[in-house]
């Protein structure tokens, strides 16, 4: 009897631990490194751009209207039929031929966002995945310029945290030619390799940022697996790193003393939706000025079964292995290597990181305003 009960409690945790291992990664799968690092020195609150608060719908005023498209071409089997359809839909809109531009391996975005901008176009679209509208946002903060989502992977985070469309590229291409304009808050994370780096890396995330478990299943799944099953292979890799050990961190929030606790993973975020409708951080809001942080503490299978149910519930306090924080700005440090992660990016291992909140440093396209 006790065996059997065990056996239930072990295959609870793990369809536990499967839901959270593709919540916290299932946007990993369309992961491309992006090159450069966050903006610093600019002035964000800048005059809003003249479409602000244009009312959904309204064809431009200016027939010659032009919008960028920045795509990644491995999410797509017909590239130009894809392009026909966009183009197609903002003739349709009273915009003028797109303006395509293909990512690559070596330039995930933020170059091509870059030459997007310099042209002088009206809008900016990611089409990829959650790292493609990572790269494309990296030159994006502090623009004027808008951004609109289309979606290209199977995450599509920062959409679905917008409640933008994610299912059909028509209806997230009218609302990015035909909707509103909103401020969204960046996070800007510098990863220091060996905790004592006077210029440690720089990276942007408009999702969340990952020390520990959630990093390591994306950097562990295998190359081959992911190839064959998709996103499968991080419950797979999330399984194989289910028992490790702890580390320790001190983190640092602002205003509030320094602390320490022993963890498996610290997520930062700027947002709070995962994949399947699960919610890591309730409170989280994307124009708030705030970022919301999680450290996960649990010990062995039965701890994650505890923290998964925890998060199930969106309760945000009161449990010592989901411990919450909301603050504009804060410091972790590992007392050995961790894996690092910026919205499904793995970013190898680092002893401290430190992140903070950019208010309102990225103008994106929305449905409607609230």
């Amino acid at each position: 009897m006790l065996r059997e009960h065990s056996g239930w409690v072990a295959l609870g945790t793990v369809l536990l631990v499967v839901i959270l291992a593709l919540g916290i990664a299932g946007w990993a799968g369309m992961r491309v490194r992006s090159s450069g690092g966050a903006h610093r020195g600019r002035r964000w609150g800048r005059r809003p751009h003249r479409n602000d608060f244009r009312p959904e719908g309204t064809v431009s005023e200016t027939p010659t209207r032009r919008a960028a498209i920045i795509v990644n071409p491995t999410k797509f089997d017909d590239v130009s039929a894809v392009r026909k359809q966009i183009t197609e839909q903002s003739a349709r809109h009273g915009w003028a031929e797109p303006l395509f531009i293909l990512t690559t391996e070596r330039d995930p975005g933020t170059g091509q966002a870059k030459q997007a901008l310099a042209k002088g176009v009206d809008l900016v679209c990611p089409l990829g995945g959650d790292g493609t509208v990572r790269a494309v946002a990296e030159a994006m903060v502090g623009e004027e310029t808008p951004m609109g989502l289309l979606p290209g992977g199977t995450g599509n985070l920062l959409a679905r945290n917008l409640d933008l469309p994610v299912d059909d590229l028509d209806d997230a291409l009218r609302v990015a030619l035909t909707g509103q304009n909103k401020r969204v808050d960046v996070g800007r994370l510098t990863m220091d390799v060996s905790g004592e780096d006077q210029s440690p890396a720089e990276h942007v995330f408009l999702v969340m940022a990952g020390l520990g478990f959630d990093a390591a299943i994306m950097a562990d799944a295998p190359e081959k697996l992911k190839a064959k099953v998709g996103p499968a292979a991080y419950v797979v890799s999330g399984t194989r790193n289910l028992r490790g050990p702890q580390f320790k961190v001190r983190v640092k929030v602002e205003d509030h003393e320094e602390f320490s606790r022993r963890a498996r993973t610290v997520v930062i975020g700027n947002c709070g939706k995962l994949l399947g409708g699960l919610v890591l951080m309730p409170e989280a809001e994307i124009d708030d000025g705030q970022l919301d942080m999680v450290v996960l503490s649990p010990k062995g299978v039965v701890g994650w079964a505890a923290v998964a149910a925890r998060i199930a519930s969106r309760k945000r306090k009161g449990h010592q292995i989901v411990d919450h924080y909301t603050t504009p700005s804060v410091r972790v440090r590992s007392d050995r290597p961790q894996e690092v992660q910026v919205d499904g990016d793995t970013l190898g291992k680092a002893r401290a990181i430190a992140a903070e909140v950019v208010p309102g440093a990225l103008v994106v396209r929305v449905g409607s305003l609230d």
